[in-house]
Order: C-alpha cells, then sequence, then structure tokens
C-alpha cells in the first residue's frame, strides 16, 4: 500500500510538472533537422540576462522571431551564451566552433556553431 501511494504521489508531480518547449520560429527544437546551426546573444539594454537568437538556415524576416521561445511565445532568458549552449546539448547538438564577429561598436559579437550528434 505504501508503495502505490508513493507511486501515486509521483506519477500526480511528474504530470503537473511544468514542461517547457522551446521553439524558434514556430518550430520546435526538438524537430530541428539541421546539421548545423549558429546562436548568437541578444542583449537588452539595462538587462543582465540576454535572449539567443537561433540560425539554422530559415528565412529570416525579423530578427526577433529567431530568438528562443517558450510555449507562451516568449522569448527565453539565459545567463550567457555558453548557458545556451549547455541547454542545446540536450536536442543533441554539440559545440563545433566559436568565433566573433567584428562590430562597429567597442564590443565584438560572439557567434557558436553547434553541430548535430
Amino acid at each position: 500500500m505504501k508503495k502505490l501511494l508513493i507511486f501515486s504521489a509521483l506519477a500526480g508531480c511528474l504530470c503537473f510538472a511544468e514542461s517547457k518547449a522551446q521553439s524558434v520560429n514556430g518550430i520546435r527544437l526538438t524537430e530541428l533537422k539541421s546539421p548545423y546551426i549558429e546562436i548568437f546573444e541578444s542583449k537588452r539594454y539595462l538587462s543582465k540576462k540576454i535572449h539567443i537568437v537561433l540560425d539554422y538556415g530559415q528565412k529570416i524576416e525579423e530578427l526577433r522571431d529567431n530568438h528562443i521561445k517558450d510555449d507562451d511565445g516568449k522569448d527565453l532568458e539565459f545567463n550567457s551564451g555558453l548557458d545556451c549552449v549547455n541547454k542545446l546539448k540536450n536536442y543533441g547538438y554539440e559545440l563545433f566552433q566559436v568565433y566573433l564577429k567584428p562590430s562597429d561598436t567597442i564590443n565584438s559579437s560572439k557567434y557558436y556553431i553547434l553541430k548535430k550528434r
């Protein structure tokens, strides 16, 4: 009886656990078939958190559409680009290359290329 009660409680917790399905341009990250993807940081003014722009070869109409979003369509916030790289490992991607893209401002943009395992 005790085992049944514990199992029921555990099953209930799993059913009501909050699971987020990240997506880009309406495509879930679990459904991406691209062998390579590129990500870079998009920082908000006066914010410590960043958003990630993900490019898998899709047509880009508006940069904000390429932000990684949650189920509610809100931009996900990350601590850094590497934080996102670590999370994308769960989707079968591994870090392939990192490069800096010079910009007109003082800071250069860091781009991460990930490869499907």
